[in-house]
């Protein structure tokens, strides 16, 4: 067996364990399966770019689980509503190529200085055109380019950011890990037009969204 049969075996085991964690909409299983991991692993460790584990990437932050990226990725899509999409929390940039993948734009918002290069460099390998990484306080969003489809936060904070709330469209929706009395739980929020609806979906753990930037 050669490297690229043994790549794609290897591939094909990490979809098959996502569709068995719950992960059934195929534009997300397409975007897993086509988006290098291994890219925005540190050398040490991509030998474990497709093992089900959340990842150091230094700066005390963490590429998430595959199953998470997926799971958050598949709660965010709608079929109708995939043209602009605000994440908060840019990282090394995996979950902001899997986005790059689902909608039209995509405007990501990072507050660590050397991370925020970092998924310049990496999201540069793969030519992404379609992506504005923005250097920046994440509790603040991106009022210019609002009103967004969906916003993702990669972070927790302890409360539902309200200029965020404020920047989602009629209809919008927001999938966060929020932390409440000491745990975290992944929630996702529909705006309507008498406020916002808040669906508990999971148990989760993410690193604390902080304000400012760094």
């Amino acid at each position: 067996m050669n490297t690229n049969q043994i790549e794609g075996a290897s591939k094909r085991k990490f979809i098959d364990s996502l569709k068995l964690q719950g992960i059934s909409n195929d534009t997300v299983l397409d975007c897993m399966l086509n988006t290098p991991r291994e890219l925005f692993i540190e050398p040490a460790l991509r030998s474990r770019a497709y093992d089900q584990d959340a990842l150091p990437i230094g700066f005390s932050q963490t590429i998430s689980s595959p199953y998470i990226v997926a799971k958050m990725s598949q709660l965010i899509f709608e079929q109708d509503s995939m043209t602009k999409v605000l994440e908060v929390g840019t990282g090394c940039g995996y979950q902001t190529a899997i986005l790059s993948s689902m909608f039209k734009k995509v405007i990501s918002i990072e507050r660590i200085k050397s991370l925020h290069e970092k998924a310049k460099e990496n999201l540069s390998k793969l030519h992404i055109k379609n992506v504005k990484l923005v250097y920046g306080d994440g509790y603040q969003g991106f009022r210019s380019e609002s009103p967004f489809d969906a916003i993702i936060l990669t972070a927790a904070p302890k409360d539902i950011p309200k200029k965020l709330i404020q920047q989602l469209s009629v209809h919008g929706r927001m999938i966060l890990p929020l932390e409440e009395h000491g745990t975290q739980k992944l929630y996702r929020i529909k705006n309507t037009k008498n406020g916002y609806t808040k669906k508990d979906v999971d148990d989760v753990l993410f690193v604390p969204m902080l304000e400012g930037i760094d």
